[in-house]
């Protein structure tokens, strides 16, 4: 992994989109702890109900979407997040469309993001969920230059009385080129709790399990000391 450039200040406001319960709290959730102990005002943007992540051939896609959805409630009580957004779109449905480019418009007007976190559309030599995919994507639009500008979704303005926002910087989760890391020693346990309340994604992993696995995934490639544990993400930043 080349060198990270470290991220230490505290945003303000911050807005998490993330495909599927479970994908946020994986990638993102140490520095979203961090950052809510540091006085962060937090919005998740769940996009679709989970409901088809499972190998059980006796559960139905509504009784998953109930449980996940739950696991996502539980997992962001954890970590202290004030704000958990529904959109209830269908596990593997997400479309780059004007319906949700409208949705995630609104949430960002909304919250009047410092930061966006979300997935890296743009992976080449590793696969990657569609919904990963156009959620990246369509959060990327959606902050620039849609969420910019008055006269995109122009009833958002006039009829909601959402004023335009100029995001300054995204961070994507899940990049082959990241740049920036986020050092999340301090959080490393609220991590852990957040991602160990999807137990119906765990195949049965012990929570001494899941932390093993997630310190492992957290320790820089090198110059590690064992007792680091970092994010990493690729920074894009705006003119505002």
């Amino acid at each position: 992994m080349p060198e990270l450039e470290p991220m230490e200040e505290t945003p303000e406001r911050v807005l998490v989109v993330t495909p599927h319960p479970d994908d946020a709290d994986f990638w993102c959730s140490g520095a979203i702890a961090k950052w809510i102990g540091g006085g962060a005002k937090v919005r998740y943007v769940l996009c679709t109900d989970g409901g088809k992540g499972t190998t059980d051939p006796n559960i139905s896609s509504a009784d998953l979407s109930k449980i996940r959805e739950q696991e996502q409630a539980d997992a962001v009580e954890a970590l202290g997040v004030q704000e958990l957004v529904l959109l209830h779109h269908p596990d593997g449905g997400l479309e780059d469309d004007d319906e949700f480019r409208k949705e995630l418009v609104r949430q960002i007007r909304q919250v009047q993001p410092d930061v966006v976190l979300c997935p890296e559309p743009y992976r080449r030599n590793l696969a990657w969920h569609r919904d990963h995919r156009i959620a990246g994507q369509v959060t990327l639009d959606a902050v620039f230059p849609c969420a910019r500008d008055h006269l995109h979704f122009e009833e958002l303005w006039r009829d909601e009385g959402l004023e335009p926002h100029k995001t300054p910087t995204i961070l994507f989760w899940g990049t082959e080129n990241a740049d920036t890391a986020v050092d999340i020693t301090g959080s490393l346990d609220s991590k852990v709790k957040a991602v160990a309340a999807h137990k119906s994604q765990m195949d049965g992993r012990s929570p001494q399990e899941v932390a093993e696995f997630i310190k492992q995934r957290a320790q820089p490639e090198e110059g590690g000391s064992g007792s680091d544990y970092v994010e990493a993400f690729r920074k894009v930043t705006f003119r505002v």
